[in-house]
């Protein structure tokens, strides 16, 4: 099996959602500071998704996934198995164990989907 040409990255959440559990303070620890100090999904959103752009290039696709309007088959399946917290952080549609928009941890699962 070869390595992977793209990545996807799909945030799932609420669009008055938090993007995380963690204040967002100077001692965050997301990575990110062109939201700050809002703590809002979509503001972290594009924020994550510039980083990942200017890491990456076209490589990683971002994907902001709001329920606002209804909760996807596939998004209500995660929920109903695993019941993890929101945001939902997809790696090629598959659940990591994340919990928030961090560029750390999001970036090391990028690069293990790469490497597969």
């Amino acid at each position: 099996m070869g390595m992977a040409d793209r990545v996807t990255v799909e945030i799932v959440g609420f669009s008055n959602s938090e993007c995380g559990p963690f204040p967002c303070d100077e001692h965050r620890t997301c990575g990110l500071d062109d939201c700050a100090p809002y703590a809002s999904l979509t503001g972290a959103f594009t924020a994550l998704e510039a980083r990942l752009r200017a890491d990456y290039g076209d490589r990683v696709e971002t994907k902001l996934t709001l329920l606002d309007d209804g909760v996807p088959e596939y998004v209500r399946e995660i929920v109903d198995r695993e019941s993890p917290p929101l945001p939902l952080i997809l790696v090629n549609g598959r659940l990591r164990p994340i919990g928030r928009i961090s560029v750390d941890p999001i970036k090391r699962e990028i690069d293990l989907a790469l490497a597969a």
